[in-house]
């Protein structure tokens, strides 16, 4: 996974982060030393679910605990057809998409924590986090379309592209 330049921070240098991050958004004006410190955390989340997805069979993994079913209803019931094996950013950020995605992600307002927290989601479910692959969404949207990828059996490719490798590497040696 590509490091874009944020694996210098150390263990305290994320917790300032964190709680930097923390602060409501308007206390905030483009200050760079934030904007790498929330570009740090985003990164450390995908980077903690790739390695989680990469190593266990993702049809049963639970993201929110008991919540997940909850998410998944509402996501299907409101986007019956969206394919989240692949989705593009205009299914998730256009003006149409935002009025449709606006009124879910808001259902989720106090039951989820740090339900609009942006983070990273990979656009195709079969491949790592890079540049041309991912795109920041509040956390709830990462949440609905991953854990359909879950339940749907998308990620599971990663897995098994992961235990390929492994076991290529074990019998070489």
């Amino acid at each position: 996974m590509a490091d874009f330049g944020l694996g210098s921070l150390d263990p305290a240098g994320s917790v300032a982060a964190a709680g930097a991050l923390s602060q409501p958004a308007e206390n905030y004006v483009n200050n760079p030393d934030l904007e790498l410190a929330w570009a740090s955390k985003a990164f450390q989340h995908a980077e903690v679910y790739f390695n989680l997805i990469s190593s266990v069979d993702t049809t049963c993994l639970k993201l929110t605990g008991k919540k997940d079913d909850d998410i998944y209803a509402e996501f299907r019931k409101d986007f019956p057809d969206l394919s989240v094996a692949s989705v593009t950013e205009d299914e998730l950020k256009s003006e149409e998409a935002k009025s449709k995605w606006r009124p879910f992600c808001n259902k989720f307002e106090g039951k989820v924590e740090d339900f609009n927290y942006g983070t990273l989601l990979r656009l195709r479910s079969d491949q790592d986090y890079s540049e041309e692959n991912s795109c920041i969404v509040p956390r709830i949207q990462f949440y609905a379309v991953e854990i359909a990828r879950n339940r749907e059996g998308h990620n599971l490719a990663v897995w098994k592209k992961r235990k390929e490798q492994k076991g290529g590497t074990e019998g070489a040696a």
